[in-house]
């Protein structure tokens, strides 16, 4: 990952740390290398983390990462305080999109919280020319289909979730969303 890539990263993970709340338990379904767990050691009380990018699982004292796709690679009967998705629904194609919502829902508490980003649509013209210039590595940029972040309030909408926040950051580029288990 090149530091421009590490930075966009970095503040996502910051804009979805708001929401979390001390001794959480956490999964993050995109986790790439388990960074956000690094970064929120001794905050959260467990992550689990599930990447397709992943080659093998990875256990430390607090957290573990696992190759493959949300739910199939998560271990089963868990549920969590908060899951993030953070820049990883653009890449779900949209006949998958409300499934995710209802296993997103089976593996949340009661009131759990479901924190997701998504870049506004003009950020793929934006990161493409950053690819050519190769200031970033765009990993899994080719999935991108022309997500539209106010679809977003649509598939994690009631029954199953309530809007808790919404907001842009980044200049615009970017959109944050906290939903709730109902």
């Amino acid at each position: 990952m090149k530091s421009l890539d590490r930075y966009l990263q970095n503040v996502r993970i910051k804009q979805a740390k708001r929401f979390i709340q001390k001794n959480d338990s956490v999964l993050d379904i995109g986790s790439v290398d388990g960074i956000m767990f690094e970064q929120w050691r001794g905050y959260i009380s467990k992550g689990i983390g599930v990447d397709p990018t992943l080659d093998k699982e990875i256990k430390t004292d607090f957290y573990s990462l696992y190759p493959g796709y949300f739910p199939e690679a998560c271990p089963k009967g868990e549920q969590f305080n908060a899951i993030t998705l953070l820049a990883v629904l653009e890449h779900i194609p949209t006949a998958q999109q409300s499934q995710l919502a209802l296993n997103c829902h089976n593996y949340l508490l009661p009131k759990g919280r479901l924190i997701i980003t998504v870049p506004s649509p003009q950020v793929d013209q934006i990161l493409e020319i950053l690819l050519k210039l190769k200031l970033i590595e765009g990993m899994s940029l080719e999935e991108h289909y022309g997500y539209k972040p106010e679809d977003t309030e649509r598939i994690f909408a009631a029954p199953l979730f309530s809007l808790l926040h919404k907001e842009k950051f980044q200049l615009g580029l970017n959109n944050l969303f906290v939903f709730e288990k109902i």
